[in-house]
């Protein structure tokens, strides 16, 4: 037994930029603490699990003052130096608390006093090979049981998980059991090993020239680190040029690792893999529950998963093995965290490929500016991929002047007959409108009140079908009144058009055709935007009605016409980055359209035909839109030719938030100015009063220097505890 004294330096997850000094007793020095492990020790009152970044012999602080640590946590799931360093980068960059972004990298389950069950999750598998006569009568009669059973077929072994974000029930796994074609299986401990027979290499498409480049281009700096950007139109293929970079680095017996920016997209991104690759897949998003989530993180750091799909936060996710990482979609601003911990995925994947040594592929249709430019420096490696897979053809995109002709239900006469047209043919139309619920905002016709949100100053929006009032902003919610509670008058009517008006309408105007909507209420159930996919697939509706989460990543071979409703806010917006991402939703939404070999079509309704902005993506493409941008950008010294940080402040008093920032700016920073502060875009939400305070700098060293230093002004500012303040590196959204 060791008797010298040991001191640990440990991150608690508490909102503080510092670390807390433990001792270790004797008797729980052994085995040798390490940095990255678990440990319960006091702090106040109660009792904490933190993580421990050091060991010393030595403190600076007086043995008495400092406590001792409770107890170890008595497993081998810990940080290894690698993800400890890269978490502590990440802290470093984003000016936030360790002990939070520790606690964000692990697992609920492991995050609690109460150690969970890490026994592996069972797995099924298929016991008995039917005849075709019998596999052809299953299908007849339980159409879902006889997709699941192919599932099965094609797989040696498959957890629940993954069974249902494919879209299947337990009802269906159930029915296969009571049949005795499935059986429940213990996972084997052992590390997995993936064998060339498991990677379907007869499912390979041939790939163009420009695909083959890629590929190769990735294969041949397989062992060192570079940022890759696939700049390449929808429909073009990058989802293959992914799998056959990917079944190379299967081929070494490494790990790959996803992002996707929606849940949304995680089933058929499962889909396409467990087609191609008959290997351990495991998923990573918030629709999991914490026992799953377990399970992908112990799977991925036992060496056992060969391919992690997950949103943003799956980049924590600790591999043992990892070869490359894979972030699809990469423009999308889901992968910023928009609250507590403030990281963009795509930017913290790059890091971390950086630190493994490894490649990264970054995959977009409509790469961001920031993206786009370092590809153009040469810091990426820039591969362009310009025509459709196949047979396909882009879709031609018209402007549909609205000051000519009249809408109905947000619909003009032009779209109209194109849809007609449309469905005529046997084809499918998409009608894409980026506001859900039944209307934005009601009022009443006699005294013009409007139904606003008292904590936020803002608008309900209708949503008719649960009879209810929601803001959507801070999630609050009220019965729809029977009269106007200003004058009485029972003449309440709903303003504006919403996604679930747009379907009622639709529905009632093309009576013969089967429509669907897909937006966030829609598919708010588990599996649900699962089980529409397929039924689009399927041709079991013709006209398909939804938001952004149609507008990325689907393909829907048989949509040759998507209508696009309203676009016109975005070009008349404060905030710099609008332009780009309605660029970005328009040219992702027109995607949708003619993939397969049907010529498709794209009508985008405006009151601006004549807007520059529009006619410049209409006629030149998201491409020379871009370098203009990126040019404006440049002019006006703005991201990415700039660095920026956002300051926010919020309080019960819209004057505390604003003498709070004033106080910050008081000092000039070397290599920094600021803008504001000012009041944000959305001045009180939540009941809060928000300000904001932008600091800009031409260097990202004398950016961080300077935050740094506001830090410190904050912490010991008299505004300090009467309000919330939070710091954003690269802000996205400043509306925020």
């Amino acid at each position: 037994m060791q008797d010298s004294v040991q001191y640990v330096q440990v991150a608690i997850p508490v909102p503080m930029r510092q670390l807390f000094s433990y001792q270790v007793p004797a008797p729980l020095q052994l085995p040798e603490i390490i940095p990255g492990e678990r440990i319960i020790a006091p702090f106040g009152n109660r009792q904490v699990v933190g993580i421990v970044l050091s060991v010393d012999k030595e403190s600076d602080i007086s043995a008495e003052k400092i406590k001792p640590i409770s107890s170890r946590v008595s497993d081998n799931f810990h940080f290894d130096q690698a993800l400890l360093n890269f978490l502590q980068l990440c802290a470093n960059y984003y000016h936030h608390p360790i002990g939070d972004v520790l606690q964000l990298a692990l697992p609920v389950l492991l995050r609690q006093l109460k150690q969970p069950d890490t026994r592996p999750a069972k797995t099924w598998a298929c016991t008995e090979i039917l005849s075709v006569t019998a596999i052809e009568e299953l299908k007849k009669k339980a159409p879902k049981q006889h997709q699941l059973y192919l599932v099965f077929q094609s797989h040696k072994n498959i957890s629940w998980p993954e069974l249902r974000t494919l879209g299947f029930s337990k009802t269906q796994l159930n029915a296969l059991n009571e049949k005795s074609l499935i059986e429940e299986r213990e996972q084997e401990l052992t590390t997995f090993h993936w064998l060339d027979s498991m990677l379907n290499r007869e499912d390979k498409l041939q790939l163009s020239i420009e695909q083959a480049l890629i590929v190769s281009a990735v294969q041949q700096n397989q062992d060192k680190f570079g940022c890759h950007l696939i700049d390449g139109i929808t429909g073009s293929g990058k989802t293959e040029v992914y799998l056959q970079a990917i079944e190379e680095v299967l081929a070494t017996d490494k790990q790959v690792l996803i992002l996707v920016p929606e849940i949304g997209l995680t089933p058929q991104t499962l889909n396409r893999f467990e087609q191609r690759f008959d290997v351990p897949i495991y998923l990573h998003h918030s629709g999991l529950n914490d026992k799953e989530r377990l399970e992908t993180w112990l799977a991925a750091q036992q060496g056992k998963a060969a391919i992690v799909v997950g949103t943003r936060s799956a980049i924590f996710t600790p591999l043992k093995k990892l070869g490359l990482i894979i972030v699809d979609e990469e423009h999308d601003n889901s992968f910023k965290q928009q609250d507590s911990f403030r990281y963009h995925g795509r930017d913290i994947a790059i890091l971390r490929a950086r630190q493994l040594n490894i490649p990264i592929l970054l995959g977009s249709a409509t790469p961001s500016l920031e993206s786009l430019q370092n590809a153009l420096s040469g810091k990426y490696h820039y591969h362009q991929l310009l025509k459709r897979a196949g047979t396909s053809t882009q879709a031609k995109i018209s402007l549909v002047d609205l000051t000519r002709q009249p809408t109905e239900f947000g619909l003009s006469h032009t779209v109209k007959h194109e849809i007609k047209a449309t469905l005529a043919k046997g084809e499918q139309a998409l009608v894409f409108l980026n506001r859900r619920g039944y209307a934005p905002a009601i009022n009443c016709q006699e005294c013009h009140w409007i139904a606003d949100c008292q904590r936020c100053n803002k608008p309900y929006t209708l949503h008719q079908g649960q009879g209810l009032l929601i803001c959507h902003h801070c999630g609050s919610q009220k019965r729809l009144p029977r009269q106007c509670p200003s004058c009485g008058s029972v003449r309440i009517t709903s303003m504006g058009l919403g996604t679930e008006q747009l379907e009622q309408k639709i529905n009632e105007e093309f009576s013969d055709y089967s429509a669907v909507r897909i937006d966030r209420d829609s598919t708010r159930r588990k599996g649900e935007l699962t089980k529409l996919l397929q039924e689009v697939a399927e041709k079991k509706h013709q006209l398909l009605i939804g938001t952004q989460m149609l507008a990325k990543g689907h393909h829907f071979p048989d949509v040759t016409l998507v209508a696009i409703l309203d676009i016109d806010g975005a070009l008349f917006s404060f905030d710099f980055r609008a332009a780009e991402q309605m660029a970005q939703l328009l040219v992702q939404v027109a995607g949708r359209s003619g993939r397969a070999s049907k010529p498709g079509q794209v009508l985008v309704q405006t009151h601006y035909p004549d807007h520059p902005l529009l006619q410049d993506l209409v006629n030149n493409g998201y491409s020379h839109f871009a370098q203009f941008a990126l040019q404006e950008r440049k002019q006006a010294l703005l991201p990415p030719f700039s660095y920026q940080a956002l300051i926010r402040a919020e309080a019960n008093y819209p004057s505390y938030p604003d003498k709070f920032l004033r106080e910050l700016c008081q000092y000039p920073l070397e290599g920094c100015e600021f803008a504001g502060p000012v009041p944000a875009a959305m001045e009180k939400k939540a009941g809060k009063y928000r300000y904001h305070l932008i600091v800009q700098a031409k260097e990202r060293k004398a950016l961080h220097q300077g935050v740094q230093h506001l830090i410190q002004q904050g912490q010991s500012s008299e505004w300090h505890n009467k309000l919330r303040w939070s710091v954003d590196i690269d802000p996205m959204d400043l509306s925020w």
